[in-house]
């Protein structure tokens, strides 16, 4: 198996993807919009690409966050709101907000499992700062790390509820980013002092299933290298500091914060430490350069990816409860006027 998650062109596999993924066996798949046409079509491929591999438990994964970050949108789907949501209910009611996110999260997981998902990549960890970038901005579970990690433990609880993993991003902390990483590489000048922070909500979360790098340079910890690419950073810091020892995934590594091509960009976060390298955008050309560039897992990586999809389940439907979940978390929400 090679360590990688690749992306899809369209919403069905193409004969060239069909035959490139069962050569190349990867350790799972990313979805987007472009690969979710209906609930119909979109269980026919996970169920498409199970049976390439003849394995249950696949990481077929998506980013639903909810609010501007959702794959899967109305009216086909159900709506989910941001975090900032949550955030501001837990001000007013900490209780109350912890028990929406996990009603949402949840029928999140639902949702997802009835669509063959299995992996969420949900929820972010990182902090909400003044004047950074919105690239996380009313993504974020708010400012104070251990409400941070409270909303995030809800959401990994409520998501394992409904069928699927989820997975905190993105260590070591993308809240003091001033640029959006999709773009360029963000310097963090931060004292290891006051990324205590940073990292707190990701160390009360060390025993999360799977976890994913964030590409952001942090100088006090590794000048020449961003997180995602620095063996002192996954070693000492995420590894080590946060003590997390999940399943680690790059994010994805198409994004203009790296440099260097995508086959070696791969081996340079694969040989940092990562166990998984994301690569989203389904160019045929990158993926087999990947493959290339990769050893195959390593069983410590296999071992990882096993105890991460273990607990995960495909639903035959969406679950009788669902409706009622979304319900109760909108009444709950409505205690600050905020819904889905």
């Amino acid at each position: 198996m090679i360590p990688a998650i690749f992306g899809l062109s369209g919403p069905q596999l193409t004969a060239d993807e069909r035959a490139f993924f069962r050569d190349a066996d990867p350790a799972g798949y990313i979805l987007f919009a472009r690969n979710c046409a209906s609930p119909e079509q979109l269980r026919s491929l996970t169920d498409d690409l199970r049976s390439i591999h003849g394995r249950d438990h696949l990481l077929v994964s998506i980013d639903q966050e909810g609010g501007r970050v959702a794959r899967l949108r109305p009216p086909l789907w159900s709506a989910y709101p941001c975090g900032e949501a949550f955030d501001r209910l837990y001000e007013l009611a900490p209780a109350s907000a912890i028990e929406a996110a996990r009603a949402n999260a949840t029928a999140m997981g639902q949702e997802l499992s009835a669509m063959g998902i299995t992996v969420d990549y949900y929820p972010p960890l990182d902090l909400r700062f003044p004047g950074a970038h919105d690239v996380i901005g009313d993504r974020a579970l708010g400012r104070d790390p251990m409400q941070v990690a409270a909303l995030g433990r809800a959401i990994l609880d409520g998501l394992a509820a409904g069928g699927v993993a989820g997975c905190i991003k993105h260590m070591p902390g993308h809240g003091r980013s001033d640029v959006d990483t999709h773009k360029t590489l963000p310097t963090v000048t931060a004292s290891a002092a006051d990324l205590e922070a940073d990292i707190a909500p990701f160390r009360a979360l060390n025993q999360a299933l799977i976890g994913m790098t964030g590409h952001l340079l942090f100088p006090v910890w590794d000048a020449q290298n961003p997180a995602t690419l620095s063996p002192t950073i996954i070693a000492d810091i995420i590894r080590g500091l946060i003590g997390f020892d999940g399943l680690l995934l790059t994010d994805d590594i198409d994004m203009e914060a790296l440099g260097g091509t995508i086959p070696e960009r791969a081996a340079r976060a694969h040989a940092a430490g990562c166990d998984i390298i994301l690569n989203c955008w389904a160019k045929m050309a990158d993926m087999e350069g990947i493959c290339a560039a990769l050893p195959t897992m390593s069983a410590a990586t296999t071992a990882r990816l096993d105890r991460a999809l273990a607990g995960t389940r495909i639903a035959p439907a969406m679950a009788p409860d669902h409706a009622g979940l979304l319900a109760k978390r909108d009444e709950l929400l409505a205690l600050t006027g905020a819904a889905a």
